[in-house]
């Protein structure tokens, strides 16, 4: 059933029908979606209170960190208040009317034509590049030729009036971008919240120990940091900053001790949200348990 709209937006970076729309209206459906230029535009939105929430990949697992978030988040004053893992699913696109035989010529994103090899082999399909997926469908669309196809959501096929002529035609089916929703306001769960993650931004001097001494805190009240990385701050190689995601609440004990030891040590340290986990995380988890049990196992009975 379509849920009800109201007048909540969402911004996020790219066209209608990327899949940062995509992962929009999977979190907050029923929201309209703002599409932006750039993340600095989607940040905007939401500072200028023309959108409530923005929708900002941080991550993917192909391709790795996604730039420019670590220094757009921080100085834009608004706050992660959750998180978001996107399942990037490529599909084949194509005119209405048009077959498999039909295509000659593939259209996509860079990073996409990159997740899309055995496909380009496989069919012997010329690739071209364009500036997003969800662009490459709108302009196939226009073009309404049948040689000619796109690689994007689903959703890119629904809005452009395209037929999806293939699915899943991505290389790796892990494939997955992970999002940071950010506000105006923060909207920290309750201190006892089961599942919490704190994300912070911090600069460590270029000198001895710097980093070991900061993140000594973390390993000896036994937190669990799932994201660290480090960026070169003001053209300088005098100091770095780091972002890291860390498992707990700033109010609980370990965390609190954790972070009052990152404090003395580094500089400019700066909290720049506390959310609740994504369910995805306890997925992925679970079944990276069950792949090693079933490997343990398989390994045991050969």
């Amino acid at each position: 059933m379509t849920p009800p709209m109201t007048d909540k937006i969402i911004a996020f970076q790219g066209s209608l029908g990327a899949y940062s729309d995509l992962a929009c209206r999977t979190v907050k459906p029923g929201w309209r979606t703002l599409p932006c230029k750039t993340f600095a535009g989607a940040i905007d939105a939401v500072h200028t209170g023309r959108a409530d929430l923005a929708m900002l990949a941080c991550e993917n697992s192909l391709a790795g960190r996604v730039p420019d978030i670590h220094t757009l988040l921080p100085a834009s004053g608004l706050h992660i208040v959750g998180e978001h893992f996107q399942r990037i699913e490529h599909c084949l696109l194509g005119v209405p009317g048009a077959t498999l035989a039909d295509i000659k010529r593939v259209h996509t994103h860079p990073v996409a034509m990159g997740q899309i090899c055995n496909l380009l082999r496989d069919r012997g399909l010329t690739p071209v590049t364009e500036f997003d997926t969800a662009g490459a469908a709108e302009l196939v669309a226009l073009w309404g030729k049948k040689e000619e196809a796109a690689v994007a959501s689903e959703l890119a096929a629904e809005l452009n009036g395209l037929e999806v002529l293939l699915k899943n035609v991505e290389d790796a089916k892990h494939n997955t971008t992970r999002f940071y929703i950010a506000s105006r306001t923060a909207e920290r769960p309750p201190c006892g919240t089961p599942h919490v993650m704190t994300t912070l931004i911090f600069n460590v001097k270029n000198i001895p120990g710097a980093l070991y001494k900061v993140l000594g805190g973390f390993a000896t009240n036994g937190l669990n940091m799932t994201r660290l990385e480090s960026y070169m701050t003001g053209g300088s190689f005098a100091a770095t900053r780091f972002l890291m995601d860390v498992e707990g609440h700033p109010e609980e004990d370990r965390l609190g001790k954790a972070l009052s030891e990152l404090e003395f040590f580094a500089e400019n340290a700066e909290i720049l949200g506390v959310y609740t986990q994504s369910p995805f995380r306890r997925h992925m988890t679970s079944t990276s348990s069950e792949d090693q049990t079933s490997g343990i196992a398989d390994a045991i009975s050969g």
